[in-house]
């Protein structure tokens, strides 16, 4: 009995990950087996939501000029369904969305250098369009888009 309540009153320090020696991680995405800085680490929060913004001002732009008009009430839907369409499809293709290509991010699978795929892309952006598994992140950063994909998001250059 005291291991079990020795584990839940240890609070929240005791879920996070350790190594198999015991040692707690010490930067992002380490026990992961990703590089502390430079290309292939892990992105902090500021640049997600960057990327993020400058995907939906491009989406905004297009579906304005679907609709023929900026606030006409059928340009937040063609908005959304634009920024659905293209993080599907450039994420796919070329593992990042413009605005991850601009602030120099791409999305990765935890396996290796592998493309992303269409199946795991549809999946990340169809739980991003709920904004809440973004906002829930683990130890690494990862939202749970992410987990649940199995990519994750990491500087380009």
């Amino acid at each position: 009995m005291a291991r079990i309540t020795g584990t839940w009153l240890s609070g929240p320090q005791a879920a996070l990950p350790k190594s198999t020696d015991g040692r707690e991680q010490s930067y992002r995405g380490e026990f992961l087996g990703f590089p502390q800085e430079g290309p292939g680490s892990l992105v902090g929060s500021g640049r997600r939501i960057a990327a993020l913004l400058v995907d939906w001002v491009m989406a905004v732009g297009v579906a304005s000029l679907i609709t023929g008009d900026f606030f006409d009430g059928m340009t937040s839907t063609v908005t959304l369904m634009v920024w659905f369409a293209v993080g599907v499809v450039t994420v796919a293709l070329f593992n990042f969305t413009p605005g991850q290509f601009v602030l120099g991010l791409q999305v990765a699978r935890i396996e290796g250098p592998i493309r992303v795929g269409f199946v795991r892309a549809l999946g990340r952006q169809a739980l991003l369009v709920f904004v809440i598994p973004a906002t829930i992140t683990d130890i690494d950063g990862r939202g749970m888009q992410d987990r649940a994909t199995g990519t994750l998001l990491v500087k380009s250059r």
